[in-house]
């Protein structure tokens, strides 16, 4: 991997890292990563530990992460808020090291027995034998679990940057919104920093927070998700802030309500947005969108394949992880990987449609929720809405639209309008039977997705 420090080195004096302690060039950045090999020495962290690792966005967990990477150590990243995850994931993934940085001058380094969390004393996944024996860094991420519980994907760190090697990429100012433990916060980190541009951090990610932040640094990339742009919309905080310095919105993670994508181009017609397309499991794929209202998009690139199978996205990528850890081995015999979204197409264009583990049947019929919201977001006095299945005896399950609404509004006229306009748009089997509206939106988790649980209840709701 020499050839990331050689990376480094040519961008030399360029500025990769800015917030509100300062600035830090290229040069300064491998400093801090020679800087914490010593630091690891003195913790007795060696080559094939499996280091815990709690902490958000900072130059210096760049390069702590970094230096744990050339370490050969395998990082598994965690987020404050899944902590009540912590003793399991640290178990699975076999962790011997835990570093919490609550903030570069508070920093806490534990050895972990292995047996403490795992009380069955099972046996080291083969997985990652192999990578300790062979020396090979990497990381250990989890799924959101909105389906079941989290899968471990580990995965191998020369396979996620490879295909930034013979290629540098344009380098942007970049926010770095998506979290640290996600498919997609890592890969922006490494697009940004093996591209020459530079990272800037925000201790929050509160849409007032962001909109000063990137005011106050000329971001010129954001990559977020279409929760936070609806939330941003919603909010009007933008026209408080100078935003004139954004040139790229990259958007992903889950499905983009076309009213949102619509005001969006309406508002910022000088932003570029493009939609991305990435798992834990397989990696981000190149993406290109079709234009910046459109949901379709090509997706692919080097290295990576897309075949259609009964309406459903497969992709074989050589950025594939190297398996789960507390699950079954979902490839195929020839490596293909069914992503279990649902996709229409239009030549080398692909639109989502949603996953089939969102899918609600009833009686028999297909509803995607996204497909619903989009509609349902178009309609008058409506800010916010989230579609999900619920139980029904007769039909297994109906649909249920939970609202919040721009204003106050007589729920029983509410209920008459939104059902008036759904029959006139979509069959029966689509329109909401159930439809609450709640006085709170809590319709988005700790990583600006949508939830949709259709276990989800709120006691804060008008039937």
């Amino acid at each position: 991997m020499n050839w990331v420090r050689d990376r480094f080195r040519h961008f030399d004096q360029q500025v990769i890292a800015v917030n509100e302690t300062g600035s830090v060039t290229y040069s300064e950045f491998l400093q801090k990563i020679d800087d914490w090999h010593q630091v690891l020495q003195k913790w007795d962290i060696k080559a094939g530990d499996r280091v815990g690792l709690v902490s958000d966005y900072h130059i210096d967990v760049v390069a702590l992460v970094q230096a744990l990477l050339e370490t050969a150590c395998i990082i598994i990243p965690l987020s404050l808020d899944d902590q009540s995850l912590f003793e399991e994931r640290l178990d699975t993934a076999f962790a011997n090291k835990l570093i919490t940085i609550t903030n570069t001058e508070e920093i806490n380094v534990n050895t972990i027995n292995c047996q403490t969390y795992n009380s069955s004393n099972k046996q080291m996944h083969p997985l990652m034998q192999s990578m300790l024996f062979n020396g090979t860094a990497g990381f250990v991420i989890y799924t959101s679990g909105s389906t079941g519980k989290s899968k471990a994907v580990l995965l191998d760190y020369s396979r996620m940057i490879e295909k930034y090697r013979d290629k540098i990429r344009k380098p942007y100012k970049t926010l770095l919104f998506l979290k640290f433990d996600h498919i997609g916060g890592l890969d922006t980190l490494f697009l940004v920093i093996l591209s020459g541009g530079t990272i800037v951090t925000t201790p929050s990610r509160q849409v007032e927070d962001i909109c000063r932040c990137i005011e106050k640094y000329s971001v010129e990339l954001l990559p977020t998700t279409p929760s936070f742009l609806n939330m941003l919309l919603m909010s009007n905080v933008y026209k408080n802030y100078n935003l004139s310095s954004l040139k790229l919105i990259a958007y992903g993670s889950e499905m983009m309500p076309h009213s949102t994508l619509t005001n969006l181009s309406e508002i910022f017609p000088c932003i570029q947005l493009k939609q991305t397309y990435g798992l834990s499991e397989m990696g981000v794929f190149s993406t290109k969108s079709k234009d910046s209202q459109s949901n379709w998009m090509k997706i692919g690139g080097n290295g990576s394949e897309i075949k259609i199978k009964n309406d459903v996205l497969w992709i074989k990528s050589r950025q594939a992880m190297l398996g789960y850890l507390n699950a079954e081995n979902p490839f195929d015999k020839d490596g293909w990987y069914n992503t279990g979204d649902r996709v229409e197409v239009d030549g080398e264009y692909y639109r989502i449609l949603g996953r089939e583990s969102e899918i609600i049947n009833v009686a028999g019929e297909k509803v995607f929720p996204a497909e619903i919201e989009n509609f349902l977001l178009t309609i008058d006095n409506v800010r916010d809405v989230v579609v999900r299945g619920k139980n029904n005896p007769i039909t297994g399950k109906i649909v249920w639209a939970e609202f919040v609404l721009e204003k106050d509004e007589e729920i029983a006229i509410f209920k008459k309008r939104v059902i008036e306009k759904c029959q006139n748009y979509f069959p029966e089997f689509k329109i909401p039977r159930l439809i609450t509206v709640t006085n709170q939106s809590n319709f988005v988790g700790s990583r600006f997705k949508k939830i949709r649980n259709s276990k989800a209840t709120n006691p804060n709701y008008n039937q």
